[in-house]
């Protein structure tokens, strides 16, 4: 029944997650759309103290989005503030993370061959890399090194290489790039909370005040603001990233994971560029080469790989024991596994046709470290490589 409880609280909240992120992500996208494609507004708009607007068409209405100088002549009784997105997606991605990795940790949080080994130390471990890169992240942020952006950029893009790395060496391989998505989704969190709705609310303050604003704090939430929307690819690709073991699994996860934030903070550039009516397609070009380049590596090392595979010897016996051994305590229809009240993804192994039909899948998982999940039952990397071998040979038989 635990368990049972366990799954409904993971699935509950990564839905709710999903609904809130979308609409965050959504208005963040949208707002920095708009405030980009903001043009002249003309002499007699500029006069109402109008910055810029923008005519647009949705849903069968037109629109006209007008941007104040300041604020409008008459203060509005509604002002809808973009917030509550934000800091409901931190807390169903919270709740969601201590669902899965901390109600779970020796399953899911705890890896072979890490630092750490004890599920409740990788738990403290895991709260602590959250805070602790929240906190240097904000004294980088609020450090005079702000003003240099050239500078700034490069500290931060080690900062978040660093954090790869260090990820990978704490966690299981999947729970590793979530941490690094966590992390950004954080600082994301911690923009908006920290930077961008007290500047707001300053600014508002100041203008009912008829005082002039201090432009400063106003400048300072935007360039927080920027730095989410290049985030934003990066912590959506580390949201779905532990669908693909054949990324996160690589002995060079950190790398793999450093080069995709890299390629695709990169690629969302072009876009906030475009907004401005600056059309630099080579950028997109040289993103989408830098892909092509990441996966022609991994797949020249799969092909490498798979055909070492085929050339060892296995026995049909010998790979179903080992079957039998790491995997069919999860795998069966009454797994024997604390934790389980079902076969993982519904996969069952006591039975050998349907060990057959899943090779390539089973392939994949146990290569990658995927599976046996957290190593429960002490696979070792001789027993790894023979039934890798077999599985792909049935694979490709």
């Amino acid at each position: 029944m635990d368990a049972y409880l366990v799954d409904w609280f993971s699935v509950i909240f990564r839905w709710l997650h999903l609904i809130t992120g979308i609409a965050w992500i959504g208005a963040s996208l949208h707002f920095v759309w708009l405030d980009n494609s903001l043009e002249d507004p003309g002499e007699e708009k500029k006069g109402q103290g109008i910055k810029g607007e923008l005519w647009s068409i949705h849903g069968g209405g037109i629109y006209n989005f007008n941007k104040y100088q300041l604020a409008p002549p008459s203060w509005p009784s509604v002002l809808h503030w973009s917030k509550w997105e934000a800091y409901t997606t931190w807390i169903t991605g919270t709740l969601l993370m201590v669902a899965v990795y901390y109600l779970q940790a020796q399953s899911y949080l705890v890896g072979s061959d890490k630092l750490i080994s004890d599920p409740g130390v990788a738990v403290v471990a895991s709260i602590s890399y959250l805070l602790s890169g929240t906190l240097v992240y904000e004294a980088l942020v609020r450090s005079p090194l702000r003003h240099r952006e050239g500078v700034f950029v490069v500290l931060l893009a080690l900062f978040i290489a660093l954090q790869c790395w260090l990820a990978t060496r704490l966690f299981s391989d999947r729970a590793a790039f979530l941490h690094v998505g966590a992390l950004m989704g954080t600082i994301m969190a911690g923009n908006v909370f920290l930077g961008i709705i007290p500047a707001q609310k300053k600014f508002v303050a100041a203008v009912q005040a008829g005082e002039e604003p201090d432009p400063a704090p106003a400048a300072f939430a935007k360039q927080r603001s920027t730095h989410n929307n290049y985030f934003t690819l990066p912590v959506l690709f580390c949201m779905i990233s532990n669908h693909y073991p054949f990324l996160y699994g690589h002995v060079l996860n950190w790398l793999i994971l450093i080069a995709i934030i890299a390629i695709t903070a990169y690629a969302r550039h072009f876009f906030n560029l475009r907004h401005r009516g600056i059309f630099n397609y080579w950028i997109l070009v040289r993103a989408f080469i830098a892909f092509l380049v990441l996966a022609g590596w991994l797949g020249y090392e799969r092909y490498a790989e798979r055909q070492a595979s085929l050339a060892m010897e296995v026995a049909d016996d010998a790979a179903f024991a080992l079957i039998d051994k790491h995997c069919t305590v999860c795998h069966a229809e009454k797994p024997t596994q604390p934790g389980f009240v079902a076969p993982p993804a519904g996969i069952l192994m006591d039975d050998r046709d349907a060990v057959l039909r899943s090779a390539t899948q089973m392939a994949t998982a146990i290569k990658t470290d995927y599976m046996p999940l957290g190593n429960l039952t002490g696979m070792t990397a001789e027993e790894k490589a023979e039934l890798v071998a077999w599985l792909e040979q049935q694979a490709g038989g």
